[in-house]
């Protein structure tokens, strides 16, 4: 079996990557990516080691994929993931819907020509803001939970966000252009008859991610507690109390490999949500708190600015890929925590490699 990525050498691409090429035996992975994120070249050799075969290319260049040699499937892990992606001053707005749109199309495109099946790696940003900016929340132990004492919206309890939940305007523009990919994939799948399968991950966070706040952060925020990088709370009173699950990318390969081997693709269930769950969900301030215990306390400061997408609660629910893969993830929270301290210890220099 030969399984191509785009964006191998960023995180979630070549922690995929690894884990296939380490559990699966047989398996041929190779991939491509255009290079562009600070510390990926120490991931394109890490993969180099393990016989993993990358090249440049940009997904955004119809050309450098089609020149691509024939796999059986494609997992499509390359995209500007930052919420704040072309409407924060610093990147074009046309260039996030080259990336995260267009490049799945090309991508798409590859499929049609080589009849590859063809994976998603979405986003929870799909899911409308609106009604999740206004969500009733209570505070407790320092982290927002969503008052079930009110009427919740339809698609959201106490575990999470499901697949039921609304992904009606506004999602952020990055949110839309994962949300066209997963119609445009769907709509290529039953046209030109390849399988397709999509998850909607939540905050993928490990060892090796970039130290980025709009797109790692959880490592940035223990990265930079321990090396007493500048750090604030914003929005919601300046508390840091909004909330986010995380899940390990590794833990993504075992529902990956199901999806592969599947015979039929029920409608019902080729859109899935993947995350840590609530189990795995923490707020800023707690996440603050598990760093005092292993690096010692700080201050940080509260700064109750609004940001645009900014949400209060974001757990999305797995229930639907328990049900129908037997699927949860291995990786607790705590080993998840401890992996990215114990890189960060090991790398005093990650933040100003991984920040641009």
């Amino acid at each position: 079996m030969k399984i191509l990525i785009s964006g191998i050498c960023g995180f979630v691409g070549s922690t995929i990557a690894m884990r296939l090429k380490e559990t699966v035996s047989g398996v041929e992975v190779f991939g491509f990516d255009n290079f562009i994120r600070p510390g990926s070249e120490q991931n394109r050799l890490a993969l180099k080691r393990l016989g993993i075969r990358v090249q440049h290319g940009d997904v955004r260049n119809a050309a450098d994929i089609s020149g691509l040699p024939a796999a059986d499937w494609v997992i499509d892990a390359a995209a500007n993931p930052s919420v704040l992606a072309g409407v924060d001053g610093q990147t074009s707005s046309r260039q996030l819907v080259e990336h995260n749109l267009y490049g799945t199309i090309n991508l798409l495109e590859y499929c049609k020509a080589h009849r590859a099946g063809f994976i998603l790696l979405s986003t929870s940003r799909v899911y409308a803001i609106k009604p999740l900016a206004e969500l009733k929340v209570k505070t407790v132990g320092a982290a927002f939970r969503p008052d079930t004492k009110t009427r919740l919206p339809l698609g959201i309890s106490a575990r999470g966000v499901s697949e039921e939940f609304s992904t009606s305007a506004p999602i952020s523009l990055y949110g839309s252009t994962k949300l066209a990919s997963e119609s445009m994939a769907l709509e290529y799948g039953a046209t030109f008859d390849f399988p397709v399968w999509i998850n909607r991950c939540g905050v993928l966070a490990g060892a090796r991610q970039f130290g980025r706040p709009d797109q790692g952060i959880f490592s940035f925020w223990i990265n930079s507690w321990l090396r007493q990088r500048p750090l604030k709370y914003i929005g919601f009173g300046g508390k840091g109390f909004q909330v986010r699950d995380c899940l390990h990318p590794r833990d993504v390969v075992s529902v990956i490999l199901k999806q592969i081997r599947a015979a039929t693709q029920p409608p019902s269930t080729q859109i899935i949500n993947l995350s840590g769950g609530a189990e795995s969900a923490m707020s800023l301030a707690q996440l603050s708190q598990w760093c005092a215990e292993r690096f010692g306390p700080r201050k940080v400061p509260g700064d109750d600015s609004a940001r645009p997408f900014d949400i209060p609660w974001m757990v999305l629910d797995s229930a639907l890929a328990k049900q129908t893969w037997n699927w949860q993830p291995e990786t607790p929270r705590e080993a998840v925590l401890d992996e990215i301290a114990r890189h960060a210890e090991d790398h005093p220099d990650w933040l100003d490699i991984s920040l641009p």
